[in-house]
């Protein structure tokens, strides 16, 4: 009797001790960040999801055309226009120069360049803030699409305008 009770008493501080064993565990670390403008003013994307991602042109393989990208930006200024402009030439590329995809960009129906920046929206606009649309499209080559994988970047550059 003594030694049944010694193999049960066993077990159970076995059974104790193994538990921790096969326990599972489970851990997810993830960044998180806030960007608050000023009030006066902000340029900011309505869909905050897809800024930081990159952003896949449609590729429509009946037609053999290459779709854009259409998204929508909240924007306010107190107290003048806005002005934009691009930082460098937007074209996607597949590493051969002569195979480049010029992008036409613009923003609230104003294309824009990389030269000299453009008023986008007026001092009234701005005043009253809205929602406004950032347009990119592509230019077709001269020569077709060639097939290839391409990357590019669109960098842009809101200003408020001098009153």
């Amino acid at each position: 009797m003594i030694k049944q009770s010694f193999i049960a008493l066993c077990a159970g501080v076995l059974t104790l001790f193994s538990a921790g064993l096969f326990a599972a565990r489970e851990e997810h670390r993830f960044q998180v960040s806030v960007d608050i403008p000023t009030l006066g003013f902000y340029v900011i994307p309505a869909e905050t999801d897809w800024i930081h991602r990159a952003q896949i042109l449609p590729w429509n393989v009946s037609t053999k055309t290459l779709g854009g990208v259409r998204k929508h930006f909240d924007v306010r200024h107190d107290t003048s226009a806005i002005e934009a402009r691009l930082d460098s030439e937007p074209y996607l590329s597949n590493g051969r120069d002569e195979q480049n995809i010029y992008l036409r960009v613009s923003f609230a129906g104003t294309v824009l360049t990389h030269a000299t920046p453009r008023q986008v929206l007026s001092a009234e606009q701005a005043r009253a803030g809205g929602r406004y649309v950032l347009d990119i499209q592509p230019i077709v080559p001269a020569g077709g699409y060639k097939p290839g994988n391409y990357y590019g970047n669109v960098h842009l550059i809101f200003n408020a305008a001098a009153p």
